[in-house]
């Protein structure tokens, strides 16, 4: 393989049931790389149903990185996803192997491939026992009521459950006296050391991308949603759930207060609405190449990615398409 002043990565992203676990892999195959995943909940042992996280078979022998090695409740900051994932695509680069990252996650992708290089804040062990407390004791709303008086912009993105977030965020400002937003708008983003090339996936039809969405959070359902999620709560990883779609929704359904129907409609709607964020995010970029799944086939949705990817990389497939499916 050329030996390059950057690191070239392709970066294979967009909302979530959009197809970009297959297309990762199949890119991966055609051009001889492995899968880093940027997904903040991938991460998690035990939440595989709900974040449909890569199984096995879905892999079809390409190596993946970044997923399933962190415990529910354990903290892992943007920062430290950073410094993971780069650590590993400068490996398997070393290795003349290509790094794909795929995912769903817009600020670990941006801050990822953007070498934003963020100010350690420390933490004070007492401060967050005595957080911890309040929040046993009065419960989450009341630590977010406490947030949204000095950081409002922060307080807006989480949940009252994300009592891990809402901690953190507390501390922060009482150890500097600065707002958590404003350290993550300070964070400085230095030159990167990768030459990206960005594929995403999208529809032409909204609706479609709905449909799709509407059928994977049913097939979640019958493969065992609502167990794995009730195994998490019993295993006290509520909170970590708790950021998660597809397991707080089970909530009021194990408390009486709503169907399983219902549960399972609101799992939908919040997973669309989540679509649309993610949408939101990635159209800021202007050098994502997009491609749409409702317009053509597969096959030639697959030709174009990798066409684009020679262009802008140099790099060479090391196997033609048609290979791939006759391995299919």
């Amino acid at each position: 393989m050329l030996e390059y002043e950057k690191i070239p990565v392709v970066a294979v992203i967009g909302p979530t049931a959009s197809g970009k676990t297959r297309l990762a892999v199949d890119l991966a195959r055609l051009f001889d790389g492995e899968v880093v995943s940027a997904d903040s909940m991938q991460i998690y042992r035990y939440m595989d149903i709900g974040t449909a996280k890569v199984t096995g078979e879905e892999q079809k022998g390409v190596p993946h990185h970044m997923i399933d090695f962190l415990d529910p409740g354990q903290p892992f900051s943007v920062a430290d996803y950073v410094e993971m994932a780069g650590n590993c695509v400068e490996d398997i680069y070393k290795r003349g192997k290509i790094p794909i990252l795929a995912g769903g996650t817009g600020l670990y992708v941006d801050s990822l491939l953007d070498n934003t290089v963020f100010q350690p804040i420390r933490s004070d062990p007492e401060l967050r026992l005595s957080l911890q407390r309040e929040a046993d004791e009065n419960g989450g709303e009341y630590l977010l009521n406490q947030l949204a008086q000095i950081d409002p912009e922060t307080a807006a993105k989480l949940h009252p459950n994300n009592k891990g977030r809402i901690i953190r965020a507390l501390e922060v400002f009482r150890l500097t006296g600065i707002p958590m937003s404003v350290h993550q708008k300070e964070a400085v983003s230095h030159p990167s050391p990768y030459e990206s090339c960005y594929i995403g996936l999208d529809f032409s039809q909204r609706q479609i991308l709905y449909e799709r969405i509407n059928q994977r959070v049913e097939q979640m359902l019958k493969d065992g949603l609502e167990g794995e999620a009730r195994l998490l709560a019993q295993k006290g990883f509520g909170a970590t759930a708790a950021q998660a779609i597809g397991y707080k929704e089970f909530l009021p359904y194990w408390n009486g207060e709503r169907s399983l129907a219902e549960t399972t409609e609101e799992i939908k709607r919040q997973t669309r609405r989540y679509a649309k964020r993610q949408l939101t995010w990635f159209r800021r970029r202007q050098e994502i190449h997009w491609l749409y799944p409702d317009l053509e086939p597969y096959p030639a949705l697959l030709e174009k990615a990798s066409s684009f990817i020679r262009d802008k990389l140099k790099i060479e497939i090391q196997h033609k398409t048609a290979e791939i499916f006759e391995k299919e």
